[in-house]
């Protein structure tokens, strides 16, 4: 069994030593199950810590759990989700959104992953009319899913938007440590402060071995969720293994030092990547995802030594992840393998244009 670590996806890294002792310290007799133990109430008191004490939290196993099941809290079958077409909502959750909530999708155009108030206006006029679904929250990534970032004053903007015109703003938070620590903000100012009334927080990607969290900061609109949750089968049994891994989390700010370390080697990996002249980085790195083309004929070879994804296969644009747990090492020993093969790809091309210039001579 192979155990190096790639740069495929957080995802695939382990689990903190911090994390995995709090799910072994919370494994000491029996506690009432489904979130009626103490391991569950210091978890949400440290989310009102963080977040502000009039927030309303409940813990999901999955991202998309989070983002399906928040958003139904606030839905009715014709309202519509507003969301950039690249969003994790419309390309990676299996039509979730329309099958649970009701609700139908509809994407906006973006290079960089990003929204704007002036592409929302136009989905505005059907408003009122019976023939249309009616817009009722729009969604954003933080970071996007391309690795880019709002800024606090973005977020506060298309929230302005959203309340002026009777919407929501839903955020999916999957790697919100990561995009707070690239702003240097607190989570709480990038979210709630800035104007986001529905949060999908995760903890996966950045040490947890399972957990995300939906953030209401609109008690009211919490009101019925955990009806929702059952229904939507993550009402957890043994809610004490996902609650104590929150607190773990927050704890002497582990959330903070993972995001930054796998930040930090996402910009290492950018700058090795900057001295490959057949690589061309085509993102922004602003947290631990690099965006890179790279010449077709080496992606699998490549992938056979180190696996990554390829996020786009017309241009050859694959996706860098990196975690709480890639190492430097791990940077440097990805690069040389690039060059390895790609000296052995230039060759292998120079042989092949010798051998047709020759055959050519012949004719």
């Amino acid at each position: 069994m192979n155990n190096s670590r790639g740069f495929a996806s957080d995802n695939n890294s382990g689990i903190h030593p911090d994390v995995l002792q709090a799910i072994t310290g919370a494994n000491r007799g029996h506690c009432r199950g489904y979130g009626d133990d103490p391991y569950t109430a210091e978890a949400l008191k440290t989310f009102k810590a963080v977040f502000g004490e009039d927030v309303v939290v409940f813990f999901v196993c999955t991202g998309t759990g989070a983002n399906v099941l928040g958003l139904r809290a606030a839905a009715q079958s014709y309202h519509a989700i507003l969301c950039a077409q690249s969003s994790h909502l419309h390309t990676d959750e299996c039509g979730a959104p329309e099958n649970y909530a009701g609700c139908k999708v509809i994407t906006l155009p973006s290079d960089d992953g990003k929204i704007a108030p002036r592409q929302i206006e136009p989905l505005l006029e059907s408003r009122g009319d019976e023939h249309h679904s009616q817009p009722k929250f729009i969604s954003i990534s933080q970071p996007t899913e391309f690795g880019t970032l709002y800024t606090v004053e973005e977020i506060t903007n298309l929230a302005d938007f959203a309340h002026a015109n009777d919407l929501m703003l839903h955020m999916d938070g999957a790697r919100l440590s990561n995009a707070a620590v690239s702003l240097g903000c607190s989570l709480r100012a990038v979210s709630g402060d800035a104007g986001v009334d529905i949060l999908s927080f995760g903890g996966t990607k950045n040490g947890m071995m399972i957990g995300e969290a939906v953030v209401f900061f609109d008690p009211e609109v919490a009101n019925h969720f955990k009806y929702i949750r059952k229904q939507g089968m993550h009402l957890v049994s043994k809610m004490r293994f996902l609650s104590a891994q929150f607190t773990a989390y927050f704890k002497n700010d582990l959330w903070l030092h993972n995001a930054r370390h796998a930040n930090r080697m996402a910009a290492l990996l950018a700058q090795e990547l900057e001295n490959v002249p057949q690589c061309r980085i085509t993102q922004k790195v602003h947290t631990n995802a690099v965006f890179v083309a790279m010449p077709s004929e080496i992606v699998a070879e490549l992938q056979n030594r180190c696996f990554f994804s390829v996020y786009d296969s017309t241009n050859t644009v694959t996706r860098l992840m990196t975690s709480f747990d890639t190492t430097e090492d791990d940077i440097h020993g990805f690069i040389s393998d690039l060059q390895k093969i790609l000296q052995i790809s230039g060759k292998r091309d120079e042989k092949e244009h010798k051998g047709k210039h020759y055959e050519h001579g012949r004719e």
